[in-house]
């Protein structure tokens, strides 16, 4: 059954209208080779049994974090989860929650998402921040996009450093025309101090700090917002990992103008990569600027606390053709998610979590240089680092293969099928090495197996 309204004389008339003749066309921008990937088998039905038997079978190919220590990072990385977060978001009242239109029926929802809010004021110490964004990429181009506009700009300075990922989704809002990205080359796995200061100037919007960075090291932040502030008036947007707000200075400490990051370390878990929540944070003189939602605090009639939406005139509603974003909506279930998370484990907690995550970080420094597998970048860094080598793509497979060999007892054939998802225990490859995070999950044994397989599987490769 097709669930489509349309007839096949509408379908044509308003492929007509568009200067298409078929519905494929409206793809071709998506190349061929994902198309393909995305086209169902074609096969008979199936009974309701043998289907669930089927996607059984189809879930037992793939290699999850439960299977096998993971050491991905970049982005998305495997935080413990405490069983309390769960059981609250299984709640009907949270779960089935839409969107918070009515206050007079939605204050369970406001005031969950007025939280979140003020943990992510405190976390980045910054005034005001929004009901979130759908994850960090989205976060920083919305930033970037609020510079623009609120600055009459448009250079955004983006280090190579950013994360490639929300670097790209920074230039595709850029496609548009509300900006220009020009790109601040790095030395030695940080911001090049000087081409920063070169590539200031009275047209820049804003400048982007990385903290710590994708290589997981950390940014001169301090000297880079000084070198702005003496060269241009442009705004600095400060992308930031949650965890390491416990343990570093927080953007408004820094004299950021705006934060942003992903919260999916603060109980949301990895799930194939989403769904994330985005934080945005800004000082008072942004407030308006700041795109989605807001939840303001105040009194009913009778003086009782409440919650409401504020400055409704937003993307949904009358300023629609001035947005800063085009996210109008919120992840109010990962936000809710990241608010339990912190209540739960508290601000002792909530540090010895990034103290235990970066204690571990060293402990494997430590490892893979006295074996003779030194750090690309001799640079503070935070529970991140790039392994140097030459060859990171044949060095991660020949890492996964030989850790499921020598630790899982399945055979060689098994392992090919299983292993669909390989980056699990193997890390990322980036130019020049192997990007590998090391969370509060982990332990010093988990590290020691890490470190002998990719000795022995560099030997393999070589």
């Amino acid at each position: 059954m097709k669930y489509t309204p349309h007839s096949q004389g509408e379908i044509e008339a308003m492929l007509q209208t568009i200067g298409l003749e078929s519905l494929d066309q409206l793809f071709d921008d998506i190349p061929r080779e994902i198309l393909d990937q995305c086209r169902l088998p074609d096969r008979p039905g199936m009974t309701e049994p043998r289907l669930r038997a089927h996607l059984r079978e189809l879930a037992g190919e793939n290699l999850s974090a439960d299977d096998a220590p993971c050491f991905l990072g970049g982005g998305c990385s495997d935080a413990f989860i405490p069983a309390a977060v769960g059981e609250l978001l299984a709640r009907e009242e949270f779960y089935t929650a839409y969107t918070p239109y009515q206050p007079e029926l939605s204050q369970g929802i406001l005031q969950s998402i007025f939280e979140y809010q003020t943990y992510i004021c405190r976390l980045t110490g910054l005034d005001i921040a929004n009901a979130s964004l759908y994850d960090g990429g989205s976060a920083l181009a919305s930033a970037c996009a609020i510079a623009a506009e609120g600055t009459k700009k448009k250079t955004i300075l983006l280090p190579e450093t950013v994360h490639p990922d929300y670097a790209q989704i920074v230039k595709t809002y850029a496609s548009s025309g509300i900006m220009n990205v020009q790109t601040v080359p790095a030395k030695n796995g940080a911001t090049d101090p000087d081409a920063l200061t070169a590539a200031l100037s009275d047209q820049v919007a804003a400048v982007v700090i990385p903290q710590p960075n994708y290589f997981g090291c950390l940014e001169p932040a301090a000297e880079m917002i000084a070198a702005v502030r003496q060269n241009s008036a442009a705004l600095v947007i400060m992308q930031v990992d949650p965890v390491s707000l416990a343990l570093l200075k927080s953007p408004g400490e820094y004299g950021a103008d705006i934060a942003v990051g992903d919260a999916q370390p603060l109980g949301s878990p990895m799930s194939y990569g989403g769904p994330h929540v985005g934080f945005m944070a800004v000082t008072q003189k942004l407030m308006r600027k700041i795109p989605g939602r807001l939840i303001g605090e105040t009194t009913d009639a009778d003086g009782n606390r409440a919650f409401v939406l504020t400055l409704q005139a937003r993307e949904q509603h009358i300023r629609r053709e001035k947005a800063n974003s085009n996210i109008c909506s919120n992840e109010a279930l990962n936000a809710l998610a990241a608010s339990i998370y912190l209540t739960v484990v508290g601000p002792v907690g909530f540090r010895q979590a990034a103290e235990r995550s970066h204690r571990l970080a060293l402990y494997a420094r430590e490892q893979f240089e006295l074996r003779g597998m030194p750090l690309l970048y001799n640079r503070p860094f935070f529970r991140e680092f790039v392994v140097g080598s030459d060859t990171p793509e044949e060095w991660i497979e020949a890492t996964i293969d030989l850790w499921h060999k020598r630790y899982t007892g399945e055979d060689e054939a098994l392992n090919a099928k299983k292993i669909t998802f390989p980056d699990t225990t193997g890390g990322i490859p980036v130019e020049g090495g192997v990007l590998l995070a090391f969370t509060e999950k982990r332990t010093p044994e988990e590290i020691d197996q890490l470190v002998d397989v990719m000795d022995d599987a560099r030997e393999a490769i070589q």
